[in-house]
Order: structure tokens, then sequence, then C-alpha cells
């Protein structure tokens, strides 16, 4: 997969990095905040759905890809957490989406959805954030299955074991 790097400056272009970024795993260590900056980095390996293949399965025989990236949200005024001790820095979260809601146009609040019900919100000024691939990527025999994490205790931070066939 080609190395990305993408800004969003919009709720569309926010849409965009969401859906990039759908099921990526991120360390709670890799979540930071800097008040003095307003700048919120968060460091995570995605998952890339693009290639896989229409009607792909995670079978035993599959190859996915993951990659490392980082997001960075700017005009940050505030961050709010739920559903996770950010003193846990080993507790891994699978992120979902990334959503805006306008507030006092443009500012607005940015939330990140992670499996679980756990959340991290944003007060920012108006959107500007960047998705950047940080490094090389690697295969996975494990594929994200949002279905099989409500049936599944066998689950870790949404992402499932492969099919057997």
């Amino acid at each position: 997969m080609a190395d990305l790097k993408l800004q969003a400056l919009d709720s569309e272009d926010l849409n965009i990095l969401s859906a990039l970024c759908q099921d990526a795993v991120v360390q709670v260590a890799n979540l930071s905040y800097s008040a003095a900056s307003g700048r919120v980095a968060v460091v995570c390996n995605r998952f890339d759905w693009p290639a896989v293949q229409p009607g792909q399965r995670g079978h035993a025989h599959a190859t996915y890809t993951r990659k490392r990236a980082g997001l960075r949200f700017e005009r940050v005024n505030r961050v709010q957490y739920a559903g996770f001790d950010p003193r846990q820095g080993g507790t891994v979260l699978a992120l979902l989406a990334i959503e805006f809601a306008p507030t006092d146009a443009p500012a607005g609040q940015i939330t990140l959805q992670f499996a679980a019900g756990a959340s991290l919100r944003l007060d920012v000024e108006y959107i500007e954030a960047e998705l950047k691939d940080l490094g090389a990527e690697w295969s996975t025999k494990y594929k994200p299955d949002h279905d099989a994490e409500a049936a599944a205790p066998d689950t870790v931070a949404g992402v499932s074991k492969p099919e057997r066939s």
C-alpha cells in the first residue's frame, strides 16, 4: 500500500480519515495531548481496508495488511475521555469512527469512537487534522469483524480471530 498523507479541514475530509482509520488499533500510551500547542497526537496500527478484495473472508489462508500511522488534531482546546483509564498505557483500543459535531461554527467536537463504548472527545476551534503513514506495512491473518465482536468472546480490541475453513 502506498504511504498516505492526508489533511482534513472540514467534516467531509474528516469522514475520509475516519474510513481509512476504521479498526485501527491504538495503545492508550500512544495517545497524547499538549495543551500548550493545542495538539492531540494518536499513533495507531491501521487496517488497510481498501486492499481487501470484495468477498474476501477472514479465514486461515487469508492475509491482510496493517500499517503504522499517525493522526494529528490541531486547535484542540479541551480533551475528555470515557470508557478507559488514560493511566493504563497498555490498554488497547480499536478505533471505530471519527465524528464531528459543530457547536459554534466553525468550532465543534471531534469524537474518536472506540469499541466497547470508549471515546475521546476533542473540543476544537475548527477542523484541522492529518493522517500520515509512519512506516512499513506488515501482514496479518486477522481481519476486523464487528459482527463476531458481539458473538465471540475471543475477540480482542474489536479484531476477531480468522474463520476456520
